[in-house]
């Protein structure tokens, strides 16, 4: 056929269909992009220049020799733009680092929010790979953003499957001319990619959304039909490592069950709060240790085994810990000095039944408790049916992102709100006083335990005769959270008040005083042995039952 015909052909074909006609006649025969089902607003800016400032320069970080890890992801990995949590969100990338021995390894996150595996290949990956060398690392977590159309908006969807085709498309927006791949199409042009650089790629699964099966499910939905399948299978076809994240988290959910999940994610079901983002992290890391012969492991900081935390537990006695701050748990060793209550409870309760474990830790409040990871220990050695007492609020009143930046909002709600620390610029969403409570009790429920909670210990200051009271702030939130999560709840404050109170008018004031020492708000020997009967009495009362 000449080629004035093909010609004439191509003439009468452009006269009969418009451009739409032509690509919708194209799109057929490839299959459908699939639908969004995010539902969320993407907070990425979308903005090439600013993500170009903020990611770092690719293999800047390398030590001599030593290899790079590179993270190659979306808002999953790197959450926004900036990636540095200003809207309380954090990918699990950005915590990587903290795994591997910097001595050994970098570690580099190249991910952007809203990036599809075709959008990061086409405007990202051509200025990452030249930083790729030989003996490298790339970890690839993609497909989250590759819905939507092909042709229009974002116009960032690949083509669902692993086959190869590719489709031909026009941007209306732009009128840039694009091929669009199969995503595994794109998968096996990151693989091959690196592995011409003589560097190794690893491909992982996505992160699971906040989706269950039903409303009455207790099943998180997996990707194990689409993404986490088509990269599975060109893993294998490829011979590179594949790690199941999406399956690794998922178990985790489901065992924190649908209240403490949400605690997960911030805003939206699909980006994670930075309780999520280490929960993803630290399922990343357990795949390349569980991973066979992946040498990458070898990168990877020993595991620090806690072998203090639960070390009194005998069998067949519960545990009781205490958590809170400096009332509960002081110097605790002169006789004349400052002692917490959770250190002579043991002398209320009958050790035979028990043991008791002060876990407290002085100039804490509950969110700086939990944030210094403090809690976790406890959570980690907690067995179905130990006993914690939780009691803040001496520390939890102040600035929030300045000085000690240790308060929390005020109340019992679930409201939030991202702060930027004056100590070291970083962004951190702070909750109130009580949502911090109620995560210690989900915590403590999930594993069996038995969670009670304590108002604050009274302090040594009067006002008219009458001694200083929290009903109306502390005190009055811990009963709120007890009441809505119906644990059993202990107030401290009123009780050993009302007894201080009693002293002071029979015995007067020097006799209050001995039960505190060098201020008005830390205890005495005596008075630490005061606080700790009151809460030993309601413990055998109503938990132990004696």
């Amino acid at each position: 056929m000449s080629f004035h015909h093909n010609f004439f052909m191509a003439a009468m074909c452009a006269a009969m269909f418009s451009i739409p006609q032509c690509l919708s006649a194209q799109k057929s025969r490839v299959a459908a992009p699939m639908e969004d089902r995010n539902n969320v607003v993407d907070n990425t800016l979308d903005s090439l220049n600013k993500a170009r400032f903020a990611r770092p320069v690719p293999g800047s970080s390398r030590k001599g020799d030593n290899p790079v890890l590179f993270l190659i992801g979306n808002s999953t990995m790197r959450t926004g733009t900036l990636g540095n949590g200003n809207n309380g969100q954090w990918g699990w990338g950005c915590f990587m680092h903290e795994y591997f021995d910097s001595e050994k390894i970098t570690v580099e996150n190249h991910a952007l929010g809203g990036m599809s595996s075709r959008t990061f290949y086409d405007k990202l990956w051509p200025e990452v790979l030249p930083g790729i060398r030989k003996g490298d690392w790339v970890i690839i977590e993609l497909g989250h953003n590759d819905n939507g159309p092909y042709d229009s908006g974002r116009a960032r969807a690949s083509i669902p499957g692993i086959g190869k085709d590719t489709l031909h498309v026009t941007i209306k927006e732009t009128g840039e001319k694009q091929i669009v791949y199969t995503y595994g199409g794109y998968m096996r042009k990151f693989i091959d990619d690196v592995k011409a650089r003589g560097a190794h790629p690893v491909l992982m699964s996505l992160t699971p959304r906040n989706a269950w099966a039903d409303a009455d499910s207790t099943v998180i939905e997996r990707v194990d039909t689409t993404f986490g399948l088509w990269a599975r299978q060109v893993a294998r076809k490829a011979k590179v490592p594949f790690i199941d994240l999406n399956e690794i988290s998922a178990r985790k959910f489901e065992r924190f069950g649908k209240e403490k999940v949400k605690t997960m994610f911030y805003l939206d079901r699909i980006h994670t709060s930075e309780f999520g983002a280490r929960v993803n992290v630290e399922s990343a890391v357990e795949g390349i240790r569980s991973a066979k012969g992946l040498p990458l492991s070898s990168c990877l900081l020993p595991e620090v085994q806690d072998t203090v935390t639960g070390i009194s537990r005998k069998t067949g006695r519960p545990v009781v810990f205490t958590i809170g701050d400096s009332t509960v748990k002081n110097e605790d060793s002169d006789p004349d000095g400052m002692w917490g209550w959770g250190s002579v409870l043991s002398e209320f309760l009958d050790t035979n039944r028990v043991s008791v474990e002060n876990h407290a830790m002085p100039g804490r409040s509950a969110r700086t408790f939990l944030d210094e990871g403090r809690w976790n220990k406890v959570y980690d050695a907690l067995h179905p049916g130990d006993i914690v007492l939780i009691q803040f609020g001496h520390n939890d009143a102040g600035p929030v992102n300045t000085g000690k930046e240790r308060a929390e909002l005020r109340g019992a709600g679930p409201e939030s709100k991202v702060f930027k620390m004056a100590s070291d610029g970083r962004y951190k969403v702070v909750y109130t006083y009580g949502w911090y409570l109620c995560k210690f009790i989900m915590d403590a429920r999930e594993k069996g335990a038995i969670p009670v909670v304590i108002s604050h210990s009274p302090r040594n200051k009067f006002d008219n005769g009458l001694i200083e009271s929290n009903a109306d702030s502390f005190g009055a939130w811990t009963r709120e959270v007890a009441e809505s999560t119906g644990v059993t709840f202990i107030d401290l404050n009123a009780i050993a008040g009302q007894e201080l109170q009693r002293m002071a008018y029979d015995e007067g004031l020097k006799k209050v005083n001995a039960h505190f020492k060098r201020d008005h708000t830390h205890s005495s020997l005596l008075g630490a042995r005061l606080n700790a009967s009151i809460i030993a009495d309601a413990l055998n009362r109503e938990v132990l039952k004696q």
